[in-house]
């Protein structure tokens, strides 16, 4: 009974150590294969990227604009009734004609002028085409360079932003999967913890029959085990939901397996002072980047909204043909080359609004620059501040558990001595599980909060998935 005991807290000690020995693959070997996996399956970085790719193609359209524009207009008309303008020949000639003709008829000569009718011209036809070629090409038209340029900031910045949510990306999957291993060990020692009470409720009924101890205690190792057993299921759950997660992150089965791996027994600190933490964060950060972007976006919007007022030239060509019917050839085929000068003299005061509506999203993204310029060292200093308190919660928790198996170990023979109570042994076998716990909690914190200071500086390099 003694050995068995003996084996049981032997078993559970070692527990905590087994996670380290477990994994098929390095800890950043394994993460970097996931991080690759997510940038190339995870459905919101696939919509940025299509947002880049949208941004592209309006940057393709502003260039366009450049180059002529040719188009084939043809229109067929059929007409009846409208407006009919009348040539009085009739009233204006017969009379002369009548004379004349009277004049040859003295003279014994045939009359030669004949009777004419007035003519009915008709200003819409009975039927009509016109088919054309036009087209138009502008010579000079300040707003569409600075629409260009825009367009261009407009597509950096959703380049930024990608990166942005790229970055973001490796953070939460990295984060997701440390949660996984954290719940993983947390469960492993708790399942140690469960047999060790097993074997000490079957210890103590025998005990019981044998007459050396109460029923009392036989109810308080049974409590004991129910309550580590209702533990563990608490912790299995939490098992669950991180594999859930981590798998919904790379758009996966939410119950496909994880490959586990080995993280650092003891994590490294931050490295740099806070100062240069937030230098290196302004530099790097690809939403400082982004949002800068957006202010040269802005600033061109207000050269668009102020050459809207300036006056343009352009170009334009017509030829095809027109008639009663389709024909080509004399009578038939025309041509047009113009110069098209145009001046917006007054529009009401719209291109002043314009302006000034422009002029004042320009200032909003001036403020929201320096709002994420604030905001960065903010996450800097909190994930600098977060990373620090749990590296030096590292060591007292590691403290902590060493002397929790110690007293475990001393507890444990004196129970079997029969030299301390239940309760005692209990406590002492509460306080190593707790410490235990604490100690993995602590671990995995520790590399949760690096990876957050990593996100918030920006530090690392984001793998280029295949296809990007």
């Amino acid at each position: 009974m003694l050995r068995t005991l003996v084996l049981g807290c032997v078993g559970f000690i070692a527990s905590a150590a087994a996670f380290a020995q477990t994994g098929s693959g390095e800890f950043d070997a394994v993460v970097e294969r996931y991080v690759v996996e997510g940038l190339r399956s995870n459905l919101a970085l696939q919509g940025e990227s299509l947002e880049v790719e949208r941004a592209a193609q309006a940057l393709a359209a502003a260039r366009a604009r450049f180059l002529p524009e040719v188009s084939l207009q043809a229109r067929y008309s059929r007409s009846e009734g409208g407006r009919e303008f009348t040539i009085p020949l009739a009233t204006t000639l017969n009379p002369v004609y009548s004379t004349l003709n009277d004049l040859l008829a003295a003279q014994g000569r045939p009359a030669s002028f004949p009777q004419v009718s007035d003519v009915n011209v008709q200003f819409l036809r009975d039927e009509e085409q016109d088919t054309r070629v036009v087209m138009r090409q502008a010579l000079y038209a300040p707003a569409i360079p600075a629409a260009v340029r825009a367009q261009r900031a407009l597509l950096d910045a959703s380049s930024f932003n990608r990166m942005a949510v790229a970055r973001a990306l490796r953070r939460d999957i990295t984060i997701a999967y440390l949660d996984w291993l954290r719940a993983r060990s947390s469960t492993e020692i708790v399942a140690a913890s469960k047999e060790l009470l097993r074997e000490n409720l079957r210890v103590n009924e025998s005990l019981f029959g044998n007459g050396k101890i109460t029923e009392d205690q036989v109810l308080r190792a049974k409590a004991e085990l129910l309550a580590v057993e209702q533990q563990q299921r608490e912790t299995e759950n939490l098992r669950t939901q991180a594999r859930s997660f981590f798998n919904f992150l790379l758009n996966r089965n939410l119950l496909a397996d994880i490959e586990v791996s080995a993280p650092p027994q003891s994590p490294a600190g931050q490295d740099g002072a806070l100062e240069q933490l937030w230098s290196a964060a302004l530099n790097r950060r690809p939403e400082v980047a982004r949002v800068d972007e957006l202010r040269k976006a802005a600033e061109e919007q207000v050269r668009i909204a102020r050459k809207q007022k300036w006056p343009t030239l352009s170009l334009g060509i017509d030829a095809g043909t027109q008639g009663v019917d389709y024909r080509f050839g004399d009578g038939y085929n025309f041509g047009t080359a113009s110069l098209v000068f145009t001046w917006r003299l007054f529009d009401g005061g719209g291109d002043e609004a314009r302006v000034r509506q422009a002029r004042a999203a320009e200032r909003q993204v001036v403020l929201r620059q320096e709002e994420i310029a604030q905001q960065i060292r903010l996450e800097v200093q909190q994930a600098f501040d977060r990373l620090t308190t749990a590296h030096d919660s590292l060591a007292t928790a590691s403290a902590r558990a060493d002397a929790a198996r110690a007293a475990f170990r001393i507890a444990s023979r004196k129970r079997d001595e029969g030299v301390i109570s239940q309760v005692e042994f209990i406590d002492a076998r509460s306080a190593l599980t707790s410490a235990e716990l604490n100690h993995n909690v602590t671990r995995f914190d520790v590399l949760a909060r690096r990876a957050e200071l990593e996100y918030a500086t920006s530090t690392g390099e984001i793998p280029v998935e295949p296809g990007a």
